[in-house]
């Protein structure tokens, strides 16, 4: 019996009459001219994921993040069509390695296994990385329908172009050359810095076969299924008086909404989460999980059905618009500041005295703007009434878009001394109309004092110059831990520049490990990632900080790509910040002497 890749091999040599043929005899091939799944997808941008390569080595997305265009081509080891254009794809990785192009193969057909991946890179001497989609999680998130499907990205995941990567071979023919090069055009267009001028072109191919995730009976209901998710994973900050601009508590919330959610969950834009699945283990880890996913499109495809009432989870209750619950403390800010329509305002404090007499512990903490349209963030420090020190004070907690509630874990708290007062930190963004604000933070009392007081400490970088129009411009920072610690959570900050932070421990014995990466900083979530469990940090340990920033014209955030930029507090200007939380470890049991243990021996 003729070998499968001999045989693919002579159907192209033969010519359009077996090419014919084997497409004819293939059923996985139905509607084989219809185009590729590209509506909606252009100017999409790809968020971050992860897949195992041949050999199981995690490889994520943003680890070719500072290639300028990626081209991602979605690859099986059977298809003709598909096989006919991996020598075309090698050789034009060559070409364009020197040009910061890279491509990446994606192989979800379910027919093809690790072993038959690897053989076929080895037989078409595949020089670019091929990643295993089986679960076809990635091939949803790109939304491919058939093989050899191209995507071409610029450096932040954007998708410029979607379809065949040129005219050379289709159902039917097979030209020594291409008249049309999509993908190289769409390339170059992208790498001269021009709007791509065709975006999409009808792919020919092998049509992928979906394993269905979803529950066989198709019985998906939001009494039954999309509640909980909703409830578990949304609610949180969907309710009413938060940062979110709307609620997902009730079924007509939801079902309002349906299309919405539908685009943001397929996207995986929300809830938002930009940590590095590879890298640690975090407590509030926003992510849907894939099962919950599957749930809600489910759902929404299936009309958004009701189901049985009766069945509905009760809904979460939140204490008027606070996410940690009902507060011990409210302290308010003494009076209201004005915020001018126009201009720019200097960062403001503000002294809000605890009027307490003895020592407080905090077990949350959460600042909240009296007028969100204009607050762009709180942080909150503490210090010696008398005091007036506004610089390297200990911070209690903070608001920003995206940013979490400060929350302990329970054993912990942050000690507010008696004689102590806080401070408002305060930056506000006019918005064309004058308006006043009276900001607040509530706050959460441990029921005892704890056995161990959380401590917070920074890495950060003052001195950087960012020069005008580059795209990934390296800052690091790092500090000593100089005692044993556990380390209870970390927080990037950077604004709208920002590309990547990175944190990683060295330690003493020169060993390194990733702390946390987050490949895509995003100004707009600026997220305290809280460890799943405290890490044990010796003394002598180093934290290093890495961050990229993008002072690009590709950088849609960038408010001018020709300014050198330094540090400064405004949006405009640049931060390089690696904040951290720990605690001191717990003391050592005591040790009973021996003749304690004889006696308690002899008891027994």
């Amino acid at each position: 019996m003729i070998g499968l890749s001999n045989y693919l091999r002579i159907s192209f040599v033969s010519g359009i009459t077996t090419l014919s043929l084997f497409v004819g005899a293939m059923a996985c091939w139905s509607g084989i001219r219809t185009a590729a799944a590209a509506d909606g997808m252009i100017g999409r941008r790809i968020v971050d994921f992860v897949l195992p390569d041949t050999s199981g080595n995690e490889v994520a997305f943003s680890d070719f993040r500072d290639a300028r265009v990626r081209i991602v081509v979605f690859m099986g080891t059977e298809c003709p069509v598909g096989n006919a254009y991996v020598p075309d794809l090698v050789e034009f990785q060559k070409r364009y390695r020197d040009q910061s192009v890279q491509v990446l193969g994606i192989n979800a057909m379910l027919s093809d296994t690790a072993e038959s991946i690897q053989k076929h890179v080895t037989e078409y001497k595949i020089d670019f990385p091929v990643l295993i989609d089986r679960q076809q999680t990635v091939a949803d998130l790109f939304g491919v329908v058939r093989i050899p499907t191209a995507y071409v990205l610029d450096r932040r995941g954007k998708i410029h172009y979607v379809g065949r990567f040129d005219d050379r071979v289709g159902i039917g023919f097979q030209r020594e050359t291409a008249v049309r090069s999509d993908v190289e055009e769409a390339v170059k267009e992208v790498l001269a810095g021009k709007e791509v001028s065709v975006t999409q072109a009808k792919v020919e191919g092998c049509k992928i076969t979906r394993e269905s995730r979803l529950p066989k009976d198709h019985s998906v209901t939001f009494a039954k299924d999309a509640a909980e998710i909703l409830y578990k994973r949304c609610a949180g900050c969907h309710h009413a008086d938060t940062a979110a601009p709307f609620s997902l508590l009730t079924f007509n919330d939801a079902k309002e909404r349906a299309d919405m959610i539908r685009e943001v969950v397929a996207d995986r834009r929300m809830p938002p989460w930009d940590a590095d699945a590879r890298h640690g283990k975090f407590q509030n880890d926003l992510r849907l999980s894939q099962n919950e996913i599957d749930t809600l499109l489910a759902w929404i495809d299936a009309g958004v059905p009701l189901g049985d009432e009766k069945v509905i989870p009760e809904p979460p209750q939140f204490a008027a618009g606070w996410q940690i619950g009902q507060p011990d403390l409210v302290l308010q800010m003494q009076e209201e500041f004005t915020v001018p329509a126009t201009g720019t305002v200097r960062y403001q404090y503000f002294v809000v005295p605890t009027n307490v007499d003895h020592d407080l512990w905090v077990q949350a903490a959460e600042p909240r703007p009296g007028s969100r349209r204009v607050v762009h963030h709180i942080i909150v420090y503490m210090r010696k009434v008398g005091s007036t020190q506004k610089k390297g004070l200990p911070a209690i907690g903070g608001f920003a878009v995206g940013e979490e509630p400060v929350v302990m874990p329970v054993g912990t708290g942050i000690k507010i001394p008696k004689g102590y007062e806080l401070i408002f930190e305060v930056h506000y963004t006019p918005n064309g109309k004058e308006t006043t604000d009276r900001s607040e933070m509530g706050i959460i009392l441990c029921k005892q004092p704890p056995e161990r007081a959380v401590q917070s400490g920074l890495a950060a970088n003052l001195l950087f110059r960012i020069p005008p129009g580059d795209p990934g411009y390296e800052v690091q920072s790092s500090t000593m831990i100089h005692k044993d610690v556990e380390l209870l959570s970390l927080m990037p900050h950077m604004h709208v520049r920002g590309r990547d932070f990175k944190f990683t421990a060295r330690y003493p014995d020169g060993q390194n490990e990733i702390l946390l990466n987050v490949p895509n900083y995003d100004f707009q979530w600026q997220h305290r990632y809280r460890l799943a469990q405290p890490k044990k940090l010796p003394a002598g340990t180093w934290i290093d900080c890495i961050a990229h920033f993008d002072n690009s014209r590709e950088n849609p955030g960038n408010p001018d790509p020709t300014k050198l930029v330094t540090w400064g507090d405004q949006t405009w200007e640049e931060m390089m910040i690696g904040f951290f939380t720990y605690v001191d470890p717990l003391p050592a049991p005591k040790q009973e002497t021996a003749g304690a243990s004889d006696s308690l021996k002899k008891s027994q």
